[in-house]
């Protein structure tokens, strides 16, 4: 049987007069569109548009929700209480799900951003009010999250399905984290590059970290190129390309997840 992945994109982040990334662009050569709800990025029309953008191009779509913090783009971290992030959660995915079902959309999954992601990877204080605004908003969204991270245990927990999520454009870390975007061998730009990254996580659950040793994955779900990395589009025609050479059947994850 053909290993299946998901190739899903961090989308719809631009707001007012200013332009972030390539959407109608990269669109065709995704799956999944995590679409920012206005908080770290984006704003009702752009979010408005989005969605409909991934309808055109038979995209899933998904919510992209961040911290209030537009300045940094949702990339720094913020302490919360339990009640205000749960809030904070249910407030944005709200609004998508308004956008949504006015476009005749289902929302298929979760992906919090940035900090929020990397945060309710390792610390269970902020994973358990991810998990619980995405349960009481709709308990049939499937919830992004890095293999083996307590956000995936989380929502395997609360009995929300979950996709175990890799990064195509991102340098790991010995331990599987991220190399901090901070670290100038962060961002991996170089289609050919990402392609053999990618691949090898599909086929043999597995990446080169940074100081060269082999990081283990286990089952991998969706693959993530990041819509603000440079050349994101050429990165993601490159990638659907490379994947389908290599016998990888590329869909979105409500049809296999």
């Amino acid at each position: 049987m053909r290993p299946r992945i998901d190739i899903n994109c961090d989308l719809g982040e631009s707001y007012g007069a200013f332009k972030v990334g390539s959407d109608e662009e990269i669109m065709p050569h995704i799956t999944s569109a995590n679409v920012a709800c206005g908080f770290h990025a984006g704003d009702p029309t752009t979010m408005k548009r989005t969605v409909g953008t991934a309808k055109k191009h038979g995209v899933a779509v998904g919510a992209h929700p961040g911290f209030p913090d537009l300045m940094g783009f949702g990339r720094r971290e913020m302490q919360l209480t339990h009640e205000e992030l749960t809030d904070l959660m249910i407030y944005q995915m709200g609004a998508l799900q308004a956008f949504a079902k006015a476009a005749g959309v289902v929302l298929q999954h979760l992906k919090p951003h940035g900090a929020l992601y990397n945060m309710a990877a390792k610390d269970e204080s902020v994973a358990e009010p991810v998990v619980e605004a995405a349960r009481v908003s709709d308990a049939k969204l499937i919830v992004l999250a890095p293999p083996g991270s307590v956000l995936a245990e989380a929502a395997v927990r609360a009995g929300l399905r979950v996709a175990f999520e890799v990064f195509a454009d991102r340098t790991y870390n010995s331990d599987g984290s991220l190399v901090s975007r901070k670290q100038s061998n962060a961002i991996i730009c170089e289609p050919r590059e990402v392609v053999e990254r990618a691949v090898k996580m599909v086929m043999e659950k597995s990446v080169v970290a940074a100081d060269g040793k082999v990081v283990g994955f286990g089952e991998v779900h969706t693959i993530c190129v990041h819509g603000d990395t440079m050349g994101a589009v050429k990165l993601a025609e490159t990638l659907k390309k490379g994947l389908l050479r290599a016998g990888v059947k590329v869909e979105s994850l409500d049809r296999f997840v």
